[in-house]
């Protein structure tokens, strides 16, 4: 696949790392901003209040799949129910919440785990098959939580409770299966 990140920081960096090693085509873009036009999908990985900021600055954004790895660490501002649909309806296309309730300062470590670590989304049915993909070619193991409608604002909202494990355990991974799958 052709992948644009937005976002040159630990998450985009990381992910972007994740996927060319996996075989995928990764342009990564920063503050700049830069063309997108030939993208199979885009992943923003910038501070939640910067969604419209950053987006502006690229060109070529036109309904792609697209994959919201954002996080909220202050009050909400947008009109629009969760960062993921905010990205929607800037870019247009089908659109995934993922990526937001893991640590990238574990991601060197993802292939060293005994069990794949899981790796929460949410999609709108035209984004998942994408997602699902690169969330395995990442090294996690894909856990739908739900449509993008129902379930983008639950896992912004579930950092806050990420955000606590760690100030207990540091950075982690987390793993969620069936009875007896592990």
């Amino acid at each position: 696949m052709n992948i644009t990140v937005i976002g040159r920081g630990r998450i985009g960096s990381g992910l972007g790392r994740l996927w060319q090693s996996a075989g995928h085509q990764v342009t990564a873009l920063g503050r700049e901003g830069g063309q997108a036009e030939e993208s199979d999908v885009v992943v923003i990985a910038v501070p939640g209040q910067a969604v419209a900021d950053a987006l502006a600055r690229v060109k070529g954004l036109n309904r792609q799949v697209t994959i919201d790895a954002t996080n909220i660490y202050v009050p909400r501002t947008s009109a629009h129910p969760s960062l993921a649909h905010e990205v929607k309806s800037i870019i247009g296309g089908p659109t995934a919440k993922s990526f937001s309730t893991n640590f990238a300062a574990l991601y060197d470590d993802i292939a060293r785990q005994r069990v794949r670590p899981s790796n929460l989304y949410a999609a709108d049915p035209g984004a998942r098959e994408v997602t699902e993909q690169l969330i395995t070619d990442a090294g996690f193991d894909p856990v739908f939580a739900g449509d993008l409608d129902q379930a983008a604002r639950l896992l912004e909202d579930s950092s806050a409770l990420t955000r606590a494990i760690a100030s207990q355990i540091g950075p982690h991974f987390y793993r969620y299966g069936t009875a007896g799958g592990f």
